[in-house]
């Protein structure tokens, strides 16, 4: 990248995060008509048609299946992403999409103790400081929900699947780590459409549900956001620290409050904001202040 523009993938990053917001605003739409699993088999459907040219026409290495341990991480990525978004969607009915998105920034700190055992890193003692303050900012979500009575059974089944979406979620960002350092970003887009809809098509005959032209044509906008945003973080992420660039990913916050404010008429609550507030301070705590070295 050349160095007299240094701005550009802070802006990248800020503009993929508000595209995802859109996307989670469009498909809790497209949940409400025909349910969540409906409307992420048909968007990871366009979304892997979408990526296929992208792939065939940029791609390095002529074999078409990659390499069996790589192919495992893929499958195994798709799987827990797949079950990881049906979950999302499902509580994004249920619950204020600012809300969920403040809840489910805890998914980072949940990926730290994973990280520990299934890659065998150190717990140090930022990451329990972290996980407190994560955990006292879902605290105030939930107690302050519960005590104004606002907490049905609905709602409850909601918070339930977002917190296993959420360990779901950090799971999925440790397989992360280890994929990219295997797979080009476009394999990895590619790969995680393709195995979602694969393995949601399997379950097609029994609980499809085909929207109609409106709600196709605002999943068929989700898919090209969803798509296009993965591919402009993975460019920013190519030219720029991870460490500088994962703050930015909290504007969603704000995103999704004007989203779920426009769409749906939700309002963000104090109790709301003051969560999310010590959940994200919990994840800047864990950012590291240098660059990591790695091996060639």
């Amino acid at each position: 990248m050349p160095r007299d523009h240094p701005v550009l993938p802070f802006v990248a990053t800020a503009l993929a995060v508000a595209l995802f917001s859109l996307m989670d605003a469009l498909m809790k739409g497209a949940s409400i008509a025909v349910g969540a699993y409906s409307a992420l088999l048909i968007r990871s459907m366009i979304g892997t048609i979408l990526v296929i040219p992208v792939w065939a026409t940029t791609r390095t290495d002529r074999k078409i299946v990659p390499a069996a341990p790589i192919l495992r991480i893929h499958l195994l990525r798709g799987a827990v992403n797949c079950a990881m978004a049906v979950l999302f969607f499902y509580s994004l009915v249920r619950l204020p999409i600012a809300e969920a998105i403040a809840l489910s920034f805890i998914a980072p700190l949940i990926a730290l103790f994973l990280a520990a055992v299934i890659l065998g890193e150190k717990v140090g003692k930022q990451a329990i400081v972290a996980s407190l303050l994560g955990l006292a900012g879902v605290g105030v979500i939930t107690f302050t929900r519960w005590r104004s009575g606002e907490l049905g059974l609905e709602e409850w089944k909601g918070g339930i699947a977002l917190f296993v979406s959420a360990c779901l979620f950090a799971w999925n960002l440790v397989l992360q780590r280890k994929i990219a350092l295997l797979a080009d970003p476009r394999e990895v887009v590619l790969a995680q459409n393709g195995v979602m809809a694969a393995i949601l098509l399997l379950f097609a005959p029994w609980f499809i549900v085909w929207p109609q032209s409106a709600d196709l044509a605002l999943i068929g906008v989700a898919a090209v956001l969803a798509s296009g945003s993965m591919m402009i973080l993975a460019w920013s992420y190519a030219r720029a620290e991870a460490q500088v660039l994962v703050p930015i990913e909290y504007t969603g916050f704000l995103w999704a409050a004007l989203f779920g404010w426009l769409f749906y008429a939700e309002s963000v609550g104090l109790a709301t904001l003051t969560g999310a507030i010590l959940i994200v301070a919990g994840c800047l705590i864990t950012v590291p202040r240098r660059t990591e070295q790695t091996a060639a």
